[in-house]
């Protein structure tokens, strides 16, 4: 049963149709219970409840009476009596299996509670905009308004009410997020008029009005809440609607309409930790030449390390981040070794504008450059690739083939030494401006010296630049030549000297001969003399833990830092300390809960780790220290830590790819093949199926000893692949022959049977595929593993009508497991046997759960599927505007994802619309559309088919 109380009293059976509950005091006794949320209430207060002026004689009767009308309808077991009351039992332990997998819960004003929950928890605009309007339709009307007039009723209906107006309220800022400031304009001012003294909903009215041109109507509106303030409470409104007030009065930039169109956040910039120093005037040269109007559309900052390209280039590209509607990217190379190719350039640009999940749907996918570039074709973007200098000509390739293919993209490249290439603006970095002068006021507009006194002032609370030691910090800035990384590392020493002691020092240890490196110009001298004389104030352990943390590629957490650095000598107990020191010291950057290198700094200490004979110990810790992690957390892929497992795993990405290239190099192919293994249900969940082939294959020509056995599921993992990956599939193993023997575990044997079995019945020999699934259902069911039973259940219901109990149980299953990639493929599955079996009603309920999972998961090609099929059932059903809206939804989506599949299906489906409600010249418009898209696409001959599974989770 689920009930309903977001307006009239409701209930409805397992199957959604209405069951009438007759007699207005059983209807006022259901409110009831269902007003104490399925606790016990006592028998007088349930009395004094239904007839508070005047109780019947014998009430006790009377109110058995109305209990036993309400068990009839409801079932006796859902009405019990308990010592402490009555109470309405709103689940049960033998929940429906076919209800599993459900989004909505026993009373739509819990399921709405939940919906808010996940919108907000959610970061992108478009996804939270849909599910807080999912809420909100929930709502029929007033909160249990058939029992409005009851006291017991009172303090609920006013709880929910205000629930109701905070969603109303996040729905109007996510969608005034995604660019729809002219429709919230017009709508929200008559809510505004029943609610006036709500201000942040009159805030976000006013944004409304003042992105849709109408400044002088905001500035009323507000005028308008400080004189009914002023009014009813005799207050004044508060600071943050104040300060809007004052933002709109100067036209503040930051009140500019966002770019829209987008269902992501618009980029993936780190927020800046500090503000940035000294080079305003730098970046507002980038961002000229960063104008799309300009030619210019290849941009490199080139510089020493350590002089802050990064800082300077980010802070442009956020600067820049009005001008492209399709957002601006940050893409780090620096964890990518130096015998990249293109594509493996391109794999990573791909996975930051979260396109791995369409990539997957694609066969033979080899090119990822050319695949990228026409994805991207049609879009205004910004690219900033980050740390270029070990990549020049892969870049170079990769730069030259998106700027040909794609003409409103830009790139923002960092590197030490510019591509060459035509097109090309080459931008030097020069170190921050130095004092030329010695009077403090003159001393301190440097650019050199802001940056070392706000660095000093952190390290040493209290220190400022004054008449007595502004010359002493004009010495240091001139002595380290303005180079910001050497400005930070000598800052800390502040803690223990005096301005014009460092000063001292610093011309006492650069005036030496030991520091005058042969072949390097004089600011590198000057950087890595400021990087010797760091090393030399380290003690013994502090070095060893600094030297032996560059073997992580992209930062490491304080776990992986304690497997890693520690040995016999250095116990992981002492790394904690060490590293809190370092980070004191300006040698480790700490972000969150990963610490890293920079980039000047580890190079420095490679060299350190070399020259201490170290570098095959800890290379083989890390590696180790790799397969390990990577094997824990795949272990929860398949369960409730599924998310966390994900965002661990996507965290440690880089790392992982280094430990990996290790291993082959050491000839450790035993590492080599962990790693590939417990990484390769991640890499299908992430839609990463060519980072996957070219690992697994990678890892099998790897030299030295692997177990036979983990050989075997490598192999297997590979086929599974390959077979997604290419069109039409090839057979893994000859007809009638287990590709899995060898494999000793037997869960994962029967995961691997089910795995391979999948990828052929979607897309080749149906037959055989099938013979492997039941042999992974047999497998699975012998080795009590719920989520290989539940997945094989689901993929033979899949392909064979009439076995719609299979996937019922086998959603059951997957509930249990706690795994939500399976729950939503039980609901695909379990949707398409409803509609096969004539059951729209229930079919449409499965896709809009469905719907909610995708978007909750970022599953974007399956939130285009669950879409068409809503917008299929709505043209069944005769509504061509819901049809139109959903099939629009989907072609944005689409859109976004570069899924031409799915904008070649959403096309036909508008096309339909419009015929639907007569419009012929529309449909001919969007059919013709669709046509013209599948030729130029190639999608000619898949546009109508879905995917058999949810291919990828992408990050969150």
């Amino acid at each position: 049963m689920r009930y309903g109380v977001l307006g009239p009293l409701a209930v409805w059976d397992a199957e959604g149709r209405p069951v009438r509950v007759p007699e207005v005091k059983v209807r006022a006794l259901l409110a009831n219970l269902l007003v104490h949320g399925g606790g016990p209430v006592p028998a007088d207060r349930l009395i004094e409840d239904l007839w508070p002026s005047c109780p019947p004689g014998g009430s006790a009767n009377t109110l058995q009476t109305k209990i036993s009308q309400l068990r009839r309808v409801l079932g006796r077991e859902r009405v019990v009596r308990e010592p402490a009351g009555y109470r309405l039992l709103l689940t049960d332990g033998a929940r429906d299996a076919r209800d599993a997998n459900a989004v909505a819960g026993p009373v739509d004003a819990l399921e709405f509670q939940e919906l808010a929950e996940r919108a907000r928890a959610h970061r992108e605009p478009a996804v939270q905009a849909d599910l807080f309007a999912e809420a909100l339709a929930l709502w029929r009307g007033p909160a249990y308004a058939d029992v409005a007039e009851c006291l017991f009723a009172h303090g609920e209906i006013t709880r929910l009410e205000e629930l109701r107006l905070a969603v109303v309220e996040d729905h109007a800022e996510a969608r005034l997020a995604r660019g729809e400031h002219t429709a919230l304009a017009a709508e929200l001012g008559a809510l505004v008029g029943r609610h006036p003294l709500r201000e942040r909903l009159r805030m976000t009215h006013m944004r409304a009005l003042y992105r849709a041109g109408r400044q002088g109507d905001a500035l009323r509106s507000f005028q308008d809440l400080r004189r009914q303030l002023a009014e009813e409470l005799g207050a004044s409104p508060g600071p943050e609607a104040s300060a809007l007030h004052e933002a709109i009065l100067r036209q503040e930039t930051r009140l500019a309409t966002p770019a829209v169109g987008s269902l992501s956040s618009r980029t993936n910039l780190p927020a800046p930790l500090t503000p940035l120093i000294g080079r305003q005037k730098a970046a507002d040269q980038v961002l000229a030449r960063l104008d799309p109007a300009a030619d210019t559309r290849l941009v490199t900052l080139t510089g020493l390390g350590g002089v802050g390209k990064t800082r300077l280039a980010v802070a442009a590209a956020r600067d820049a981040s009005g001008r492209f509607a399709d957002g601006v990217w940050l893409v780090e190379l620096a964890g990518l070794g130096a015998t990249s190719a293109p594509d493996d350039i391109a794999e990573r640009v791909i996975t930051t504008l979260g396109l791995c999940d369409t990539a997957a749907t694609e066969p033979d996918l080899d090119d990822l450059v050319g695949w990228l570039c026409r994805a991207v074709a049609d879009r205004r973007l910004l690219i900033l690739l980050d740390n270029c200098e070990h990549l020049v000509e892969p870049v170079a390739v990769l730069a030259g083939a998106v700027l040909s293919a794609v003409p409103s993209a830009h790139l923002l490249l960092t590197s030490q030494e510019p591509l060459d290439i035509p097109g090309e603006v080459v931008h030097p970095v020069p170190p921050l401006t130095l004092p030329e002068h010695t009077d403090p006021p003159t001393i301190a507009r440097s650019g050199a010296v802001e940056l070392f006194v706000r660095r000093a002032a952190a390290a040493a609370p209290g220190f400022v630049l004054d008449a007595d030691n502004a010359e002493a910090v004009a010495t240091i800035c001139r002595r380290l030549d303005g180079i910001p990384l050497a400005l930070e590392l000598v800052a800390a020493r502040l803690r223990t000297l005096s301005p014009h002691e460092l000063a001292a020092r610093l011309d006492d240890r650069f005036a030496r001969p030991d520091v005058r490196v042969r072949g390097l110009p004089d600011r590198q001298r000057t950087l890595r003399g400021m990087l010797d004389w760091s090393w030399q104030l380290l003690t013994e352990e502090e070095r060893t833990v600094l030297r032996r943390l560059v073997v992580h590629a992209d930062g490491c957490v304080m776990a992986s830092a304690q497997a890693v650095c520690a040995d016999a000598r250095l116990g992981a107990g002492r790394v904690p300390d060490l590293l809190s020191r370092l980070v004191d010291r300006s040698l480790v950057v700490r972000e969150g809960d990963r610490f890293r290198l920079l980039e000047s700094v580890a190079a420095y200490c490679a060299e350190r780790l070399t020259e201490a004979g170290e570098e095959t110990a800890v290379r083989a810790r890390f590696v180790r220290h790799c397969a390990e992690l990577a094997e824990r957390e795949s272990e929860g892929l398949r369960g409730p830590d599924q998310r966390r497992c994900l965002e661990r795993l996507d965290a440690e990405t880089v790392n992982l790819r280094r430990a990996l290239e290790l291993a082959v190099a050491q000839d450790a192919a035993g590492h080599a093949v962990r790693l590939v293994n417990a990484q390769a249900w991640y890499w299908f969940l992430r839609g990463r199926l060519t980072e996957a082939r070219r690992s697994l294959r990678t890892a099998l020509a790897a030299g030295g000893h692997a177990a036979p056995a983990a050989r075997v599921a490598a192999r297997v993992w590979l086929a599974g692949m390959e077979l997604r990956s290419s069109e039409g599939g090839t057979a893994a193993a000859p007809a009638g022959e287990d590709p899995t023997s060898g494999v000793e575990d037997p869960v994962l044997r029967a995961r691997l049977q089910w795995f391979v079995g999948t990828g052929l019945t979607g897309g080749g020999p149906h037959r055989e595929g099938r013979r492997l699934v039941e042999a992974g259902l047999a497998g699975a069911r012998a080795a009590r593993d719920l989520w290989g039973e539940a997945a094989a259940l689901v993929e033979l219901a899949s392909h064979a009508p009439g076995r719609e109990a299979s996937a019922e149980l086998g959603a059951a299953l997957f509930v249990e497991a706690g795994d939500r990639w399976g729950r939503l493929r039980a609901a695909r599955s379990l949707a398409l046997a409803a509609e096969r079996g004539g059951d729209g009603v229930r079919a449409e309920r499965l896709h809009r759960e469905g719907l909610l999972m995708a978007e909750e998961l970022g599953l974007w090609t399956e939130v285009v599927e669950a879409l068409t099929s809503l917008g299929r059932a709505a043209l069944a059903g005769g509504s061509a505007e819901r049809a139109t809206e959903l099939y629009g939804r989907a072609r944005s989506v689409s859109a976004e994802r570069a899924y031409r599949a799915g904008e070649i299906r959403a096309e036909i489906g508008l096309g339909h619309a419009a015929r639907l409600r007569g419009d012929l010249d529309a449909a001919r418009h969007h059919l013709n559309r669709a046509r013209a898209k599948s030729h130029a696409s190639g999608h000619a001959d898949r546009a109508g088919a879905a995917p058999a599974e949810p291919r990828s989770l992408p990050p969150a």
